[in-house]
């Protein structure tokens, strides 16, 4: 069953005429088009895909199933003249602004507007095998930036320099850019769990965490280090293995039919046992594709079941303020009997002298 097929099901399901798409990545997967400027509009018989001239060719090229209609810049007048039969509206209601939303609204007066935010992002959750096998690819890319960065780390060296390096190596090996802004905490930096790169030099005796990603044919990888520069004392060697200890104890809970829930309390439950749970405030994790966050996520809230071919990270950290913090992040893919590690940098204690 196609992607589109798919989502009329689920259409059917929730007893609407038709649907808008306006997140990118929404309209990125159900119609194949990485242009900057769509709206896809779909009914049980339509599929239409609303661009300005710049990208008339490319969706042409890129989206095959739908119709494509070329429109001036705002697509919702366009909207309003093809869909006026329509009594049942659904759109993304946790993307589509309140502006865009009061535009919606005056143009299909007649229309009852439905917020379903989740009927193509629960869609997306499962991922079929090309799109695994491209976010092989870009957790491969992620691997070397971590080993080739791993070569050049000098004391002295600036956080931003080393996000530099990460980004490059990437960016060579066929990476649009990164999935988000990297992650270069050095010291009492590393506490911070957005610390992202500064102009701050990494120096002896800290922590040097790096959370970063490689954007590969629209999907993204992400994954997190924590090394040391100099000698670390007895506190930091605990504090990196008890996160070490969750993150293997997380992963090792990953698998089809257990919660978010479940799998979160699993890697908590360690760092709260050696007397750092209060360190530890955000969730286990969360899912990876066209977006760098998705759902379902690992956390203390998470009901949603996991589902064999969703592709997510378990990355639990301890942060303690003004001292230094360590995460270490992987992403893994859930499979029918468990799950597949597809991150394979490293994760033992790496010091650098």
């Amino acid at each position: 069953m196609s992607r589109l097929e798919r989502l009329r099901q689920k259409m059917h399901e929730e007893n609407i005429d038709a649907y808008v798409v306006i997140r990118p990545e929404n309209g990125r997967y159900l119609s194949g088009f990485s242009g900057g400027e769509a709206t896809l509009y779909i009914t049980s018989e339509k599929a239409l895909l609303l661009t300005d001239f710049r990208y008339i060719e490319q969706a042409t090229a890129q989206a095959p199933e739908f119709d494509i209609i070329k429109t001036g810049q705002d697509h919702f007048e366009t909207v309003a003249k093809i869909g006026q039969q329509a009594r049942r509206v659904g759109f993304e209601g946790d993307f589509v602004t309140y502006v865009n939303f009061g535009k919606l609204k005056k143009r299909l007066p007649q229309a009852e507007l439905i917020s379903l935010p989740d009927l193509v992002s629960h869609l997306r959750s499962v991922k079929d095998q090309a799109e695994i096998e491209t976010l092989r690819q870009a957790v491969k890319i992620s691997d070397d930036a971590f080993a080739n960065v791993l070569t050049s780390i000098e004391i002295g060296q600036t956080e931003e320099k080393i996000g530099l390096d990460l980004e490059y190596s990437m960016r060579l090996a066929g990476a649009s850019g990164g999935s988000f802004e990297f992650i270069v905490a050095s010291g009492f930096r590393s506490a911070l769990p957005h610390g992202t790169a500064s102009s701050k030099k990494v120096q002896s005796g800290e922590f040097l965490t790096m959370d970063f990603g490689a954007i590969y044919q629209g999907y993204c990888s992400d994954i997190t280090r924590t090394v040391f520069l100099g000698e670390p004392e007895d506190k930091h060697r605990e504090v990196y293995e008890v996160v070490l200890a969750a993150q293997r104890a997380g992963i090792a809970a990953v698998a089809p039919g257990k919660t978010g829930k479940e799998v979160d309390a699993v890697a908590r439950k360690i760092i709260v046992d050696a007397g750092y749970g209060e360190y530890f405030g955000h969730g286990l994790g969360h899912s990876v594709g066209l977006a760098i966050h998705e759902g379902p996520n690992l956390n203390m809230r998470e009901e949603r079941v996991l589902e064999a071919g969703m592709v997510i990270t378990v990355e639990p950290g301890i942060y303690i303020p003004n001292w230094g913090g360590v995460r270490i992040e992987d992403i893994v893919l859930v499979t029918e009997n468990g799950c597949e590690v597809l991150t394979q940098a490293p994760k033992e204690f790496i010091i650098f002298e």
